[in-house]
């Protein structure tokens, strides 16, 4: 019986498209790899401001030294944030009824930038990112990383909550088997889709 559900943020809640990413970078004259606007695939050192071990002013001068030495860390936020497309109305009310029947939380790989941007797209009906969920966690607080076994044991501790009593809903295979190897339910939609059109809650 699902009694919690842990929900991804990207791809499965907050609509993303990189390529917005690379051409918000182009309007400055800055060329970009995938290592910079990949969500899902970052370079070692970009990967560490996901996991909370490099600070924003630390990060901005890692962006200048490798990309965009002209930038400002208001351009810079900027134009990485462009990749964020915002969270379609009807994913809030459902999870607004979900919450009625369920625990949510919300386990995400995201960065402070990412998240100082992004958290606005759940402002909806008066309701604030925490109003939907029992327990925000954060891959830069929590300084853990999907798909590790180390991310899920911290947040099934830190929630309270049993494996086998939880739905893992995120889009990425490699984390939903990472999570079922270690007793959770899980679901993997396609990135940017109707999450819960095809899963019976």
């Amino acid at each position: 019986m699902i009694k919690n559900i842990i929900f991804d943020w990207g791809g499965v809640l907050i609509h993303l498209d990189k390529q917005r990413c690379t051409e918000a970078f182009a309007k400055y004259g800055v060329v970009v790899s995938d290592e910079l606007t990949n969500p899902y695939g970052q370079r070692a050192d970009l990967m560490d401001f996901e996991k909370g071990l490099m600070t924003v002013e630390e990060f901005h001068e890692t962006v200048r030294r490798i990309y965009a030495p002209t930038l400002s860390d208001e351009q810079i936020d900027e134009a990485w944030s462009a990749l964020l497309l915002g969270i379609p109305e009807y994913k809030l009310d459902k999870l607004l009824e979900l919450k009625g029947r369920y625990r949510l939380f919300l386990l995400s790989n995201t960065n402070a930038v990412h998240w100082r941007v992004g958290r606005k797209c759940f402002d909806y009906k008066g309701h604030r990112a925490e109003d939907y969920f029992d327990q925000i966690f954060l891959s830069h607080e929590i300084h853990e990383l999907k798909p590790t076994a180390e991310a899920f044991l911290k947040v099934a501790e830190m929630a309270g909550i049993v494996p086998e009593e939880t739905l893992f809903v995120d889009d990425l295979q490699v984390s939903c088997d990472a999570a079922e190897a270690l007793g959770f339910r899980t679901y993997c939609p396609p990135a940017n889709t109707d999450w819960f059109a095809n899963y019976e809650l």
